[in-house]
C-alpha cells in the first residue's frame, strides 16, 4: 500500500501547539456503489463505494475529526448510473450514499454533465453537503446557479499534544478541466462557462484565507503534469500546487494512483514524499479502488496555523495474489450495501434485457492488434445511422465511414477490463460494455487527406519497432486504448517501423476505399462521437472538417437500436467482418503485448495472427508474442 511521509523533526525547536488534521478523499467513483461488475454481472472486489466505505470507517477510527471529500465524476459511468438517469430515480442513490457516509464537500467532475443539466441539477439539489466547482460559472437562470459554490470551509475541533482543543478551519476549493465545456457542450447547452483551473484557484485562495481558512486543500479534477501551451487538458495539478497558499491537493480524472507505481517522474513531483512542488498530494484511483489519506501536521505560529509535516497514503480495497487474481482487503459496509440493495437489483434486472444475437463470441482481447468484432459492430451501427440520416439529402452521394476505438482493452483497468460477450443473446449490459462512454453521435465531412491524418493520430501510441528484434513492447503505457481509433469502411496497414506522426513520421500505408487507393481530395462522411468530432485530442482540426450531423442521440442507443433491428429481421445474428487493417509485415521481428488471460482460449480465432503465449504478469495479464 503506497505510503509517503515527511514529518517535522521532534528534536527541533518547539513550535508550541501541534494538531493533526486528516483529509480523506475519493475520486472518479463513476456510480460504482455496490461491489459488482454490471457488464459481466458478477461480484467484483476491485470497485464500489460500499467497499471504500469500510476504509473510510477504519480511517475515522484511527484519527478523530477526519474530513471526507470527493473529487468528482461520481454521477455517471456505470450501468447503475445509466439506470438511475433513465428512470429519474429519487432519491438519487449516490447522493444518498454520500450523505450517509457524511461527506463534507464534493467537487464536480467533467462527467457530472454527461446526462444533461436537468439530471445534474435534480441530483445536486439532494446534496446534504456543499457542491464545489470554482471554475464553473452557471448562467443566472440556470438551475445549477444556486447549487454550486467555488469553495467552502469545514470546521473541526482538534486536540493538541497537551489535550487542549483548537478550532481548525479547512478551506476546500474545487476545479475541473475547462475543456468540459467542449466535451459535453450539447449536454451543457450553454448553461455554464468554464475558466482555466490554475488561474481560478489563484484568484480564490486569497478569498478563502480572508474568510478564515487555516489550511487550504484543492480538489483538482485533473492529472499531475503541468499543462504546456496546447498540452493535454486532463493535466494541470503541478500548476495548481505551485500557487502560494495551497497546502495540499487531491487529484483525479486520469484514473491513476498517487503515490504509487507507474508514474513518470517529472520536475516538481516527488514520489517519495508524495508531493507536488513540496505540497502533499494524493490521487485515489477510480471506481472506489482506493481511499486517499492525507495527514497534515499543523503547528501554531505567530501568523496562525501552518503545515509542518505530512503523511500520504492511497489505501486499496483489493490487491492481487501471486497468480494475479484480485483479492479483497476489506468487506463491504453492511449498512451502505443494504441501502443500495434495491436499486442494485433493479439495475441487474434492467441490464439483462436482450437486444440482439451473435453467432460467435465477441470480445476485445485482440482489439489492439487486429480489426476486432467488438469495434466493428460499433462502426457498423454508426455508419448505418448516419447514412440513414443523410439519405435523400445533398450529401447522400458521399461514402460514409465510421471511427471508433476499443473502450475496454486492459490498461489501468487491469486484466478484467475487457469486453466478453458469449455466443447467443446480446443483453443490454453487453451493449453498455461495448460502448461505455456517454458520447453522442456526430458526423464530419472530411477529405481523404484528413481521414489519413485521423488514422495517423490514432496509431501514435504504438511504439516504434526495430526490425530483427524479438518481443519488443508494442504499446505506449501512457495512452489508454480509447485513443486508438479504427475507421470502418477502409482497409489499411500500419507500419510499426516508422516514427509516429507526433515525431514527424507516417505509419499508415495503402489506405483504400472499395479496393481503390484513397484520393487525398476525395470527400467522405465520417461518423464519430461528440468528443472526437468537437476536435478534442487533435483528431478533427477545425480547418479540415465540417460538421454535417450533430445530435443529442447517444452512440450507445444507436448501437442498441442497430442490434435490435437485426434481431427483428428473421432472427438474424450479428456477424463480424473480415479484418480491414493489419500491421505491415516485418520478417524476423516480434512484439509483445498484454491481454486478458481468457485470450489463451481464443488464439485460434485469428489464424492470420502469429500469436504465442509468453507468460503471465504480476498484474494478472497474459503476455503474448505477435510475430510481424
Amino acid at each position: 500500500m503506497p505510503v509517503a511521509e515527511h514529518l517535522s523533526d521532534p528534536d527541533g525547536p518547539a513550535l508550541t501547539e501541534r494538531v493533526q488534521l486528516r483529509v480523506l478523499a475519493t475520486s472518479d467513483l463513476h456510480m460504482n456503489l455496490s461491489g459488482h461488475d454490471y457488464h459481466a454481472d458478477t461480484p467484483c472486489v476491485r470497485k464500489g463505494l460500499c467497499l471504500t466505505a469500510s476504509l473510510i470507517a477504519q480511517a475515522r477510527r484511527e484519527v478523530a475529526g477526519a474530513v471526507l471529500l470527493d473529487n468528482g465524476d461520481f454521477l455517471q459511468g456505470s450501468p447503475l448510473g445509466d439506470y438511475v438517469a433513465r428512470t429519474a430515480l429519487h432519491p438519487h442513490p449516490m447522493m444518498q450514499a454520500m450523505g450517509q457516509l457524511r461527506y463534507d464537500a464534493v467537487n464536480l467532475g467533467n462527467h457530472e454533465f454527461s446526462h444533461g443539466i436537468g439530471t445534474l441539477a435534480a441530483a445536486l439539489a439532494e446534496a446534504a453537503f456543499p457542491i464545489l466547482s470554482a471554475n464553473t460559472i452557471p448562467r443566472e437562470d440556470s438551475p445549477l446557479a444556486p447549487l454550486i459554490r467555488p469553495w467552502t470551509i469545514v470546521e473541526r475541533r482538534l486536540s493538541d499534544q497537551y489535550g487542549t482543543a483548537h478550532l481548525i478551519r479547512l478551506g476546500v476549493i474545487g476545479v475541473l478541466p475547462p475543456e468540459t465545456e467542449i466535451w459535453d457542450r450539447q449536454a451543457i447547452g450553454g448553461h455554464v462557462k468554464m475558466c482555466p483551473m490554475a488561474e481560478t484557484v489563484a484568484r480564490h485562495i486569497p478569498e478563502l484565507r480572508a474568510a478564515g481558512a487555516d489550511v487550504a486543500v484543492v480538489l483538482a479534477h485533473c492529472g499531475i503534469s503541468a499543462t504546456p501551451p496546447g498540452g493535454p487538458p486532463q493535466d494541470g495539478a503541478l500548476d495548481i500546487a505551485a500557487i502560494d497558499g495551497v497546502d495540499a491537493i487531491v487529484m483525479g480524472h486520469v484514473h491513476m494512483v498517487f503515490p504509487g507505481p507507474g508514474l513518470t517522474a517529472q520536475p516538481g513531483m516527488d514520489t517519495q514524499s508524495a508531493t507536488l512542488h513540496g505540497k502533499p498530494a494524493v490521487m485515489p484511483g477510480f471506481f472506489g479502488s482506493h481511499l486517499g489519506v492525507i495527514d497534515l501536521e499543523l503547528a501554531r505560529s505567530p501568523d496562525g496555523w501552518r503545515v509542518t509535516g505530512h503523511r500520504v497514503e492511497a489505501r486499496a480495497i483489493a490487491c492481487r495474489d501471486e497468480a494475479g487474481s484480485p483479492v479483497a482487503l476489506v468487506v463491504p459496509d453492511a449498512s451502505l450495501t443494504e441501502q443500495v440493495r434495491q436499486v442494485h437489483q433493479a439495475t441487474r434486472a434492467w441490464a439483462r434485457k436482450p437486444v440482439g444475437r451473435t453467432a460467435q463470441a465477441i470480445h476485445s482481447f485482440f482489439a489492439m492488434v487486429t480489426d476486432c468484432p467488438s469495434v466493428q459492430i460499433v462502426n457498423q451501427a454508426q455508419s448505418a445511422y448516419v447514412a440513414a440520416r443523410l439519405a435523400g439529402g445533398p450529401l447522400a452521394h458521399l461514402p460514409v465511414l465510421s471511427a471508433t476505438a476499443p473502450f475496454k482493452a486492459g490498461g489501468l483497468g487491469g486484466p478484467e477490463h475487457y469486453t466478453y460477450i458469449p455466443p447467443g443473446d446480446i443483453l443490454l449490459r453487453h451493449a453498455a460494455d461495448l460502448y461505455i462512454h456517454p458520447n453522442t453521435i456526430m458526423a464530419l465531412r472530411l477529405t481523404g487527406a484528413a481521414v489519413r491524418n485521423w488514422l495517423e493520430r490514432s496509431v501514435r501510441g504504438y511504439r516504434q519497432i526495430t526490425p530483427g528484434l524479438a518481443d519488443q513492447p508494442l504499446f505506449d503505457p501512457d495512452l489508454p486504448s480509447f485513443v486508438y481509433d479504427t475507421i470502418g469502411g477502409l482497409s489499411y496497414e500500419i507500419d510499426l517501423t516508422a516514427a509516429p506522426s507526433d515525431r514527424g513520421g507516417h505509419r499508415i500505408r495503402n489506405p483504400c476505399w472499395q479496393n481503390r487507393p484513397i484520393d487525398p481530395a476525395q470527400e467522405f462522411i465520417l461518423a464519430t462521437n461528440s468528443y472526437r468530432g468537437s476536435g478534442n485530442d487533435g483528431y478533427a482540426p477545425v480547418e479540415s472538417a465540417s460538421v454535417v450531423l450533430d445530435e443529442q442521440t447517444p452512440n450507445r442507443d444507436i448501437l442498441i437500436a442497430y442490434m435490435q433491428r437485426l434481431l427483428s429481421e428473421s432472427g438474424a445474428a450479428l456477424r463480424p467482418e473480415p479484418p480491414a487493417w493489419r500491421f505491415q509485415p516485418v520478417p524476423g521481428t516480434s512484439v509483445a503485448f498484454d491481454t486478458s488471460p481468457m485470450a489463451a482460449f481464443c488464439l485460434g480465432e485469428h489464424p492470420a495472427l502469429a500469436l504465442t503465449p509468453l507468460s503471465g504478469t504480476n498484474e494478472g495479464f497474459l503476455r503474448l508474442r505477435l510475430a510481424l
